[in-house]
This record gives C-alpha cells, structure tokens and sequence, in this order.
C-alpha cells in the first residue's frame, strides 16, 4: 500500500465515523435502546434481535455489539457471524471493532484485512485502528483518547508492562488513559482511578493511595456516571466512611447500577449487617420489593439467589406485600445495567 494510499484509506476511515452521528428513526431507536438494556444486564441473545434493527439501519455502535453478541454465544471466539458484524463497523471506522478482529486474527487466519496490499498482512487492523484513532486524540479528542488506551492495553499486555504499572513506570496505554482522565471522560476518570487502586503507581501508604483513587472516582462520580458512584461507595466504605459510602452507593442506584440497587435492598432488609447501613431505617417490605423487581427485571442467577438467601428472613406476609410494592420499582429510567466494559482482554 502506497502512503498516498493509505493516507486516503485513513481519510475515508474518519469521514465514516464523523458520518454515524445521524439520528435513528424513532422506533428503530427504541429498539436499540431494548437491546442494549438487554445487553447491559448481561441477556445478550435476546438483545440481538433489536440490536439488528439498527445495525440494519446503519448505526455502527449496534453493529459492534451485535458483534459482541455473537462472540458472547461462542465461548469468547471470532465466529463469522461475529466476525462479519466487526467487519461492518471496521468499514464505518470503529476502532472498538478493528481490536476485536485483529485479537481474533481476521486477518491472518480469516483472511479479512484491511483494504491494502500485502504490507498489512501482519499488523492489519492493529494498525486501522491506530491511524484512524490518533489523529484524533492528538487533537484532543477525549473519547478517541480512551480509545487509545484500550488499542495500547491490547497491544501491550505482557509481563513488563506489569512490572512498569507496580513501578510507577508509565506505558503507552496509561498516558492515553491518564490524558482522557485529565480531559474530563468520565469513563476513563474511572478506570484510572481504579487502576491507583489495584496497584498502578508508587505510593507510601494505602491512605494516599486511595486518596489519590478517590479523587479521580469523585470527578467522574459527581458528574453522574454510575460506575464511578458505585466505586466511589465501595472506597469510602473501605475507609470507614459508612455514611457518605451509603450516599453515593443510593446515587449510583438512582443511575440504575445494578449493584447499588441491590445494596440498598440489603440495608432495608439486612441493616444490622453492614455498617454502611447505619443511616437507613430498616423496612424488610421495601427490601424484598426491591429485590424483587431487580430480579424482575434483571431474571439472572445472582438476582434470583438473592430472593432465595433471603426469603426466611421474612414472613410470607411480609413477602406478599413487597412484591405488591415492587411495580414502583420496575423499569425505571434510566434502566438497570451492569455497567459492563466496552472490551475486555
């Protein structure tokens, strides 16, 4: 491939992706705002059949997760159906998707490249994703910087970037981090907050350690992202913090995180259990409601332990009344969600 070429492969790349900011039509919106309720609780298959309806209708961030989807019913593998998703929103310039197939091998073993000659047999969408995606977080783009992050942390993962995180050391995909982080992204406030806490840096004491985590969760926490308040909760919490903790973990169930929710259930009907608790005035009839409608609506395994751990505490009354009382908290806005990472390793 000629650099001329390429440069216009580039090109073509990112006036694709500045293309998909159309709007859905109203229904084929709804539908996709079903699928990835769906997706985000972790019920993927039945996500799929309106995750497609605006895949067909060319919105490319379905067509990644109908791709995820796929994946998801295949033990994690590169199926061809999933295969051909990724493919789809490649075309349209999502990065996201280009990882997904060059970690799956597209290129090499399904013979899926990047339009070019043989050059980019080896690196393939490894490097699709990086020229599309750099220019735009050198130009400060916040979102095109995490995805830098994510391209670099798949890249990169070996046993010395291990060893360069617990040393302090920065690596290509913690400065994109980091940067996304400074520049505002939630998302990546986030995960660079819990990156210090897991290990990420040097740092005296576990005091300033998880100083410096909080203060990175409460920037993103305090401009309503649902993971950081969840996180925010659990580290206040592990500061004896009990009552702030219980504060942000009602915030993050108030922005559907599906584990704040179930928190809050478990003061109502558990409140001498948990120290975090220590403000909320038990009611096993609103706990049990709660927990009800999580399950309800969320129908997984852990949802439905969580009625069975707990259905002695109590009286059949007790049990009949809450699930009475569970409508209030059914399919409310925004929905439960699992909050679940946009790719993984």
């Amino acid at each position: 491939m000629t650099k001329a070429t390429r440069l216009l492969f580039v090109f073509w790349l990112s006036l694709m992706w500045s293309l998909n900011s159309w709007a859905l039509p109203a229904d084929i919106q709804a539908a996709k705002d079903e699928g990835m309720r769906l997706y985000n609780i972790g019920h993927s298959t039945a996500a799929m059949p309106y995750l497609r309806q605006a895949a067909d209708a060319g919105d490319v961030e379905a067509m990644y997760y109908m791709g995820e989807s796929e994946r998801r019913q295949n033990m994690m593998g590169l199926t061809t159906e999933a295969m051909e998703w990724y493919l789809q929103a490649a075309e349209h310039g999502d990065p996201y998707s280009m990882l997904r197939l060059f970690s799956g091998g597209a290129c090499i073993v399904g013979d899926r490249c990047p339009e070019g000659s043989d050059d980019w047999q080896e690196k393939g969408w490894r490097e699709a994703a990086l020229d599309i995606t750099l220019p735009k977080a050198e130009a400060g783009d916040p979102e095109a910087m995490l995805a830098m992050y994510y391209i670099y942390a798949n890249l990169d993962a070996s046993r010395l970037n291990t060893v360069y995180n617990f040393l302090g050391i920065p690596t290509r995909a913690g400065k994109w981090l980091k940067r996304a982080a400074e520049a505002g992204l939630p998302e990546a406030q986030t995960r660079w907050g819990r990156h210090i806490m897991n290990g990420r840096g040097w740092y005296f004491t576990k005091s300033r350690r998880l100083a410096a985590a909080e203060r990175w969760l409460r920037q993103a926490a305090e401009q309503d992202y649902a993971p950081a308040m969840n996180g925010l909760g659990g580290l206040l919490r592990e500061q004896e913090a009990y009552s702030e903790a219980m504060r942000w973990y009602i915030a993050a169930s108030e922005q559907g995180h599906l584990n704040g929710r179930m928190r809050l259930a478990s003061c109502y009907i558990e409140q001498d259990q948990d120290p975090t608790c220590e403000d909320i005035e038990q009611d096993r009839v609103k706990g049990w409601a709660i927990y009800y409608a999580i399950n309800q609506e969320a129908n997984s395994s852990t949802s439905e332990r969580s009625l069975s751990l707990r259905r002695d505490l109590l009286s059949e009354e007790e049990r009949r009344l809450g699930e009475e009382l569970a409508e209030e908290w059914l399919n409310k806005e925004p929905p439960l969600s699992n909050f679940p990472s946009r790719i993984g390793f």
